[in-house]
């Protein structure tokens, strides 16, 4: 975490549950080599199936992993317990990923939170405390972030600063991140500022597809839905561009974004909204599963805006307000007619 503009906070994913006792006493016993030996030992948390561990998110199958350190590991009822006290209790297996970037659960202040209520780095030292904190700053972040963990994940490593900054200029993305570190180093008169790849540095020990925006996609589309939904991430905070089909243009339209990525794995959605519309079936909206499209009318009669579903009630796509970007389909409902899920067969 970097101290100068934080207030208290922390990040997102799949909540692991250790069922089996025998898995416990095999997670304390790498905990002991390795606080004997040094050994960098990690234990990898699968959610579904007949694995050791299983999702307390969306039930037992549910897809999606994570891998930490068996130190890290001992610490997941504390971060459960505060993560369901705040409001994030489908955050846990995020968390713990960030808990894993931030210390790897080796010192007292294990989410590294001292410094979001003001104090030197390090200063907490007990582990529960740090937690507590830690997961309220995140709860706090990101709901200011309107609940994109990439905007919330890189504002808990610069501070919620970052947060308006981003919001103002159309979202987390990396170029954004860049530009934000550099400004402050420069009035701090610091050589950097934060870890402008602490996102990827976050998710590379988790791998989520619990109806988060890490999606993976349960199997049953007719493609791969990580693939397409991590082609379209690339382009986050890229304006929106009328008639936009590819980067070359600098930004997307709603169609756009999607014709270009799905071409990426061989799917022609050529064309507009409304083409998109007839090139898909209906889903009822109890059926809907990351990878579906979501219609509105926005500004004539039929199918004119498009986006991707992701889950958690979001989908990712290209709009006037924000370029690319998640919105929330709710949200949506109230401001345009809404024209359904339909799915690429």
């Amino acid at each position: 975490m970097q101290g100068v503009l934080k207030k208290g906070a922390k990040t997102a994913g799949t909540v692991a549950i250790l069922k089996n006792p025998l898995a416990w006493i095999i997670a304390g016993i790498l905990l002991l080599l390795t606080s004997i030996f040094g050994l960098a030992l990690f234990v990898s948390i699968s959610v579904g199936g007949t694995n050791q561990f299983e999702s307390g998110m969306s039930g037992e199958g549910a897809p999606g992993s994570a891998q930490v350190s068996a130190e890290v590991l001992r610490y997941e009822p504390l971060i459960r317990k505060y993560a369901e006290e705040y409001g994030v209790g489908e955050y846990v297996g995020l968390m713990m990923a960030l808990i894993q970037q931030e210390s790897g659960g080796r010192h007292l202040d294990v989410m590294q939170s001292s410094e979001s209520i003001g104090l030197p780095p390090g200063t907490i030292t007990d582990p529960e405390y740090s937690i507590q904190i830690g997961v309220k700053y995140f709860s706090e972040v990101l709901k200011q972030a309107g609940g994109d963990i990439y905007l919330a994940l890189q504002s808990y490593n610069f501070g919620n600063g970052f947060t308006e900054y981003a919001l103002e200029r159309g979202g987390y993305s990396k170029e954004v991140a860049i530009e934000f570190s550099q400004m402050m180093a420069a009035k701090l008169g610091w050589t950097r500022y934060g870890d402008v790849n602490y996102v990827d540095h976050v998710l590379r020990y988790y791998d989520a597809g619990n109806g988060s925006v890490v999606v993976v996609g349960d199997g049953t589309q007719s493609f791969d839905v990580k693939e397409v939904h991590n082609i379209m991430k690339q382009f986050l905070g890229r304006p929106y561009i009328w008639g936009g089909r590819t980067p070359a243009a600098g930004g997307f339209d709603c169609s756009g974004l999607l014709e270009y990525a799905f071409a990426q794995v061989g799917i022609d959605l050529y064309g507009t909204a409304q083409s998109q519309y007839n090139k898909t079936i209906p889903v009822p909206e109890d059926k809907i599963k990351p990878g579906d499209l979501v219609f509105f009318s926005t500004y004539k009669p039929g199918a004119s805006h498009v986006g991707m579903y992701v889950g958690d009630g979001k989908f990712i796509n290209s709009n006037g307000h924000k370029g690319t970007s998640y919105s929330s389909v709710e949200e949506w409902k109230d401001l345009y007619p809404f024209l359904g899920f339909r799915r690429i067969q």
